[in-house]
């Protein structure tokens, strides 16, 4: 996958602030970045103050006219590198800068040092491997659950969330050699407990079947599918068990991408229309209308008219919701997050 990112890199250096002439050059290469920046004379025994992100040079040299030559080669995965996946693009940026004092004191020097590369087709985020994640096995099937971070890029690194901010939820089923599978999530509640009891406190996230209960109350809703076999869910923090440990307990199914009925759907409500919305297809959004009342399954005239589908119940958790009253977004402010599809 680097690999194909690398053909199709485009390198862009953008000069953010800059007290002299330095020349620099910037090199995007397949696993790694390299930058050579030619400094003026007066920077040149200072070399050891001269940085890209918290890297110094790897290695420097002094010119016949006195200037000095600092060269960086870095991997793209160190040296406080930032990558952001938007769109189309993965993007790498950095900064190449002169530090005369220690931090906090601002940079006299500052390049802003950007790497862009076109994204493949049928790329997936790295995070969608084994490791990831809570995994449960079923019927020569491997299932996953886990918290993202905000951009929907790798794992979440805290499970605290302030009540009213979005709680990224990656969901998926490890296909193998199996036939192409559409996995959906049928019910799922929040409860303070690991394993749900009678007495359990309990809070309806998706129930009839699938439906997004949760994104009519609050502003909850599914995001678009980078691939069948996974299901984003970005879930608005709610009022429930405050400040307590909350498991989500979700059945997970693993079902044929080509059929969809009342029993196999992944319903959200969309605010902006009133209407519930079938998210893999929405012109049989007729499917979600039972949503608001009970989507009953339909009669069953023998063996052959069973659902076929394997199911799965998975647990996340535990994580933390707390009061502050400064993160409640007013629904017509949410930004929810872009998902290319790659499939």
């Amino acid at each position: 996958v680097m690999s194909l990112l690398w053909q199709c890199a485009i390198v862009l250096a953008v000069v953010a602030a800059s007290a002299a002439n330095e020349d620099f050059n910037v090199d995007c290469e397949k696993h790694s970045i390299k930058v050579t920046w030619k400094v003026s004379p007066e920077l040149v025994e200072h070399a050891a103050r001269l940085f890209l992100g918290h890297c110094v040079p790897s290695t420097f040299s002094v010119l016949p006219t006195g200037e000095g030559m600092a060269t960086f080669h870095y991997n793209l995965n160190g040296c406080a590198i930032k990558k952001r996946v938007t769109g189309k693009k993965h993007i790498y940026s950095t900064s190449l800068t002169y530090r005369p004092n220690r931090k906090p004191k601002p940079a006299a020097i500052s390049h802003h040092i950007k790497c862009v590369y076109i994204r493949p087709e049928g790329w997936i985020p790295p995070f969608l491997i084994p490791a990831y994640g809570s995994a449960e096995g079923h019927g020569g099937l491997v299932f996953h659950m886990a918290l993202l971070n905000e951009d929907l890029t790798g794992l979440a690194k805290s499970s605290l969330f302030p009540l009213g901010s979005f709680i990224p939820i990656w969901a998926a089923v490890d296909q193998k050699d199996h036939q192409p599978l559409l996995l959906l999530l049928e019910e799922c509640v929040a409860a303070t407990t690991p394993e749900l009891q009678s007495a359990s406190l309990v809070y309806p996230i998706i129930t009839n079947k699938g439906c997004l209960a949760d994104g009519k109350t609050g502003n909850s809703r599914f995001l678009p599918r980078y691939h069948p076999s996974a299901i984003l869910l970005y879930l608005q923090s709610f009022k429930f068990a405050l400040g307590e440990e909350v498991y989500i307990h979700c059945k997970l199914v693993a079902w044929d991408p080509e059929v969809f009925d009342i029993e196999k759907k992944a319903c959200h409500y969309i605010k902006e229309t009133g209407e519930w919305e079938l998210l893999d297809d929405p012109s049989q959004s007729d499917l979600c209308k039972c949503c608001d009342s009970s989507c009953k399954p339909r009669l069953k005239r023998g063996v052959d008219s069973e659902p076929q589908g394997l199911v799965q119940n998975s647990v996340l958790g535990p994580l933390t919701i707390v009061e502050n009253s400064e993160t409640r977004i007013p629904s017509e402010f949410v930004k929810y997050p872009t998902v290319e599809q790659g499939w």
